[in-house]
């Protein structure tokens, strides 16, 4: 499964764990930064390696796409995207 941003992601491991995120951009083949809006604020994203996230096939394409255009992003789109989603159970 590829990784882009835009994409919904569950940390399995640390402090967050359990917690749903964003991918807010890509470090290099092994890390990426996510932000859920709240906590984790697009300011001062988190930088997770990919082995402590659990990947889903969901991307949410308007917030994907106005990463890859460089446009403004604001916390709240994160939050109301993240919670107009449904709950997938963590293994």
């Amino acid at each position: 499964m590829g990784v882009c941003p835009g994409q919904i992601v569950y940390s399995i491991a640390g402090r967050d764990a359990g917690r749903k995120f964003i991918i807010v951009s890509i470090m290099d083949k092994t890390r990426v930064t996510v932000s859920d809006g709240d906590l984790r604020r697009i300011k001062n994203a988190k930088l997770k390696n990919l082995k402590h996230l659990k990947l889903t096939d969901r991307i949410i394409s308007p917030l994907g796409e106005k990463i890859k255009n460089k446009e403004r992003l604001t916390n709240a789109e994160i939050r109301k995207a993240l919670s107009n989603e449904g709950n997938i159970e963590t293994d």
